[in-house]
């Protein structure tokens, strides 16, 4: 496993989420390559991505843009960010490059269109099934899955706590550290087995979000100063 993390993949980091991600570990000098199904995507998502960061005076980013098993290959870390219908897929394609190293995976495993009822797979959670598959050259930590894109957008801190689950503590500090880095409180919450319980809450934000129209987050509290 990389101890210094330089570089970061994002599978399917054309999407709302990834490019959240991407910008907000970019602007904290993090070397990103943003993976699709095609060079093409990908590219432009790059391109975008470049494009708002000259916007905002952030010189001296690097972005690269490659396919996904490409970009996994090219990584120190890799996150994975596919709908819960192509995780699997997409961890064949890319598990070889997966071997020592770290997966966050940010899938939730929602149904459509009842997205806002819990409805957890056999295999317990995305990222349980995820930590099986890949086998334990791979230290699987699970992330950021209650964390509005819409926000990930801004470039601000957020008012949002992120819960980090994996059967690794020092796999689940590295992830910590890089929740911080995007403007966010990490927090240690167990084995990946309790990621069942965080992807859960997803669909409980959901229909908070639908209820109240806003962009809910979770917050821990009770925690000294």
């Amino acid at each position: 496993m990389t101890d210094v993390i330089k570089t970061i993949a994002i599978l399917g980091g054309t999407g709302d989420l990834g490019t959240g991600l991407a910008r907000r570990w970019a602007q904290a000098g993090y070397s990103i390559v943003i993976g699709s199904r095609t060079q093409e995507k990908a590219q432009q998502a790059a391109d975008d991505l470049q494009a708002l960061m000259d916007e905002r005076g952030v010189a001296d980013i690097s972005v690269e843009a490659l396919n996904n098993e490409a970009a996994a290959a090219a990584a120190d870390l890799v996150v994975l960010t596919v709908p819960f219908s192509h995780q699997l897929s997409t961890l064949e394609l890319v598990k070889t490059s997966l071997k020592d190293k770290i997966l966050i995976d940010v899938t939730v495993p929602l149904v459509p269109p009842k997205v806002g009822r819990v409805q957890l797979p056999e295999g317990g959670s995305a990222g349980q099934i995820a930590q099986d598959f890949l086998g334990e050259d791979t230290r699987v930590v699970s992330a950021f899955q209650n964390v509005a894109a819409h926000h990930l957008q801004e470039g601000e801190a957020l008012d949002c706590d992120v819960l980090v689950c994996g059967d690794k503590k020092v796999a689940r500090e590295q992830v910590i550290t890089l929740v911080e880095a995007a403007g966010m409180r990490g927090f240690h919450a167990g084995p990946i087995a309790n990621s069942a319980a965080v992807e859960a809450m997803t669909s409980v934000l959901i229909t908070i979000n639908r209820q109240y129209k806003c962009h809910a987050g979770i917050r821990i509290s009770g925690l000294a100063e």
